[in-house]
């Protein structure tokens, strides 16, 4: 008998589903080599960590990844899609969250809040007060974000509605660039915006998109935040700005190599607000993510397909693997 395997515990609300439903195994760490010894012969695995492609071979019981959260560069497709395995993820659903975070560095970034805090409790009143001579309002900014899906449109709702802000935006479809955004091409949007919003999917062509060219034509109290994945930035470049300090600060959520070693350089900055991957983590948001993807889980067990669907081209496979 297959069972459900999942690369993280998940919120208590979608454990309960799962286990109501099945025996649901928790991977008791989510590195390459536990995943494949301790999730072989699962029938159905919720992603939360990378999955080696190695993971679908051999693996005649496995029906279905479900991807917690909406990202599926987690989920090597071609793997998957060789052995007619489905592919599902969950969209949308921590969009807000992720928008809030964004607002919340950005803010953080502008106001000094990491100095004044620590000059506060290090030295004093006075000494964290200073701290606002330096503070830069957010309102009369301009925001330029980089990718228009649920992420981009939640953060441009709040810039727009919220903070009144001038947006300029760019996609792969200008069409999904939202009325009260102007679309500009990436390399004029990085020279226009004073906050630029990295929320983009990890594709092969944006991999480097924030590189030393793109940097180079930012202003030079612009700031970046970056809640779409690590290798977007080149980080070398955008090392190289903060050191000489040709652009602002930065927020970042995301990083080529997770978890960041700690004596990695974006430490060292006192205008870089680093963060574990979680602008879209907050109790609500894990229920969401987890209580949709333990209901595309029980579709598959009942034999139906995921409502979100990401490999519709497996199918046929699919159904010679599992008849119905």
């Amino acid at each position: 008998m297959s069972f459900i395997f999942s690369t993280h515990p998940l919120h208590p609300a979608a454990e309960a589903v799962l286990k109501a439903a099945g025996d649901l195994r928790v991977a008791s760490a989510p590195d390459p080599e536990t995943l494949l010894r301790e999730g072989r012969g699962a029938g159905i695995v919720v992603v939360r960590a990378p999955i080696p492609p190695a993971f679908f071979e051999d693996a005649p019981a496995l029906r279905a990844a479900i991807r917690h959260g909406a990202g599926l560069d987690m989920v090597p497709m071609d793997a998957a899609n060789r052995v007619g395995v489905l592919v599902a993820n969950v969209p949308a659903v921590n969009a807000s969250t992720v928008a809030e975070h964004v607002f919340l560095v950005t803010l953080a970034l502008l106001r000094r809040f990491r100095l004044m805090d620590r000059e506060l409790r290090q030295r004093g009143w006075a000494a964290g007060r200073g701290q606002s001579d330096g503070a830069s309002d957010l309102g009369g900014r301009t925001m330029g974000i980089v990718g228009m899906g649920n992420v981009g449109k939640a953060i441009f709702r709040i810039a727009k509605f919220g903070f009144g802000l001038e947006v300029v935006a760019t996609s792969r479809s200008p069409e999904r660039v939202p009325d009260g955004a102007r679309f500009l091409p990436v390399d004029d949007l990085v020279a226009m915006a004073d906050i630029v919003v990295l929320c983009c999917p990890l594709t092969s062509e944006t991999t480097g998109l924030l590189n030393a060219g793109r940097i180079g034509r930012m202003k030079p109290d612009a700031i970046v935040v970056n809640v779409s994945r690590g290798p977007v930035i080149d980080d070398a470049a955008l090392i190289e700005a903060l050191r000489e300090g040709r652009i602002g600060g930065a927020a970042l959520d995301v990083f080529a190599i997770q978890p960041l070693p700690l004596d990695h350089p974006y430490f060292g900055f006192d205008n870089v607000i680093v963060t574990p991957h979680l602008a879209g983590l907050t109790d609500e948001s894990m229920m969401r993510m987890g209580t949709v993807a333990a209901s595309e889980v029980l579709r598959v067990m009942k034999g139906e397909l995921p409502v979100n669907l990401r490999n519709p081209e497996v199918v046929e496979h699919y159904r010679r693997r599992f008849p119905a």
